[in-house]
């Protein structure tokens, strides 16, 4: 049994390699949204963008999102939960890094903030005569929240990446 084939049977390794994935997954379809989708939006007229946007917060709810969203987050409880009883292991802190970058930055900031400015926005009515002032404030506010989310999950999937480097 040759070093990868090692590596692979070990579930430090694999669940490390996944949350890689899944937080640099995460962390491109959240950089799509911070780069040009928002902007997109904000350039149409109020009503097609808040339209749109509910229609996003809607479809967004699928099975393949919460996998990769929330299977990567599983992961990294269980890394930042095995960490400190491996504490004493070289590269082990890059494990807990990114475990709380992916969780607090990119989960719990999701949660906390860009999940209640969903709610709020689905309830607004798009052709409201306050629709203008609320789609304003909320590509604001989402879109920094976002920014926060987007680096937070390239954070984890950098650390994690170098955690890997110690598997070598």
């Amino acid at each position: 049994m040759g070093p990868h084939s090692r590596q692979m049977n070990n579930p430090i390794y694999l669940l490390t390699f996944v949350a890689a994935l899944g937080s640099g997954l995460v962390a491109g379809i959240l950089f799509a949204f911070s780069n040009f989708i928002m902007k997109a939006l904000a350039r149409v007229p109020p009503a097609q963008g808040i339209a749109a946007m509910q229609s996003i917060n809607v479809l967004v709810l699928n099975r393949w999102f919460f996998v990769v969203f929330f299977g990567t987050a599983v992961c990294c409880l269980a890394l930042a939960i095995s960490s400190f009883a491996r504490w004493q292991k070289p590269g082990v802190n890059y494990l807990l890094v990114g475990s709380l970058l992916y969780l607090i930055g990119t989960i719990l900031v999701t949660i906390a903030c860009n999940v209640p400015l969903n709610d709020a926005l689905a309830a607004v009515d798009p052709s409201s005569a306050d629709a203008g002032r609320v789609w304003t404030n909320y590509l604001k506010n989402w879109t920094m929240w976002n920014h926060v989310r987007t680096i937070a999950a390239l954070g984890a999937a950098a650390s994690f990446t170098i955690a890997l480097r110690g598997y070598q």
